[in-house]
């Protein structure tokens, strides 16, 4: 999967809420807070069922009620729309259930 080029970046990145490019590194970075560590952490399970079916999966961490995401895809060792699409359906499993 390529790179994302500079026109899908300035299409594509600005429609993710909440995702931040990571300094020195090709990849998006997110804080997901939660009611508790059971809401945090059921998502984190909803998520890595997605994931799994994509063949795509994040790095992040969790802490009590917050959980940290960095997408890059590391075979195009950088952005990719498939990073995209696990942005997006992340910020969709969130509704209802994190804190903005």
């Amino acid at each position: 999967m390529p790179r994302l080029t500079e026109a899908e970046r300035s299409e594509l990145l600005p429609a993710l809420d909440g995702w931040a490019l990571v300094e020195g590194r090709d990849a998006i970075h997110k804080r997901f807070v939660f009611d508790d560590f059971n809401a945090a952490f059921g998502w984190m399970t909803r998520v890595a069922l997605v994931a799994e079916a994509m063949n795509h999966h994040p790095e992040w961490s969790n802490t009590y009620n917050k959980v940290e995401v960095t997408l890059a895809t590391h075979d195009a060792k950088g952005l990719t729309r498939r990073d995209i699409e696990l942005a997006q359906r992340m910020d969709q499993m969130t509704t209802g259930t994190a804190k903005r």
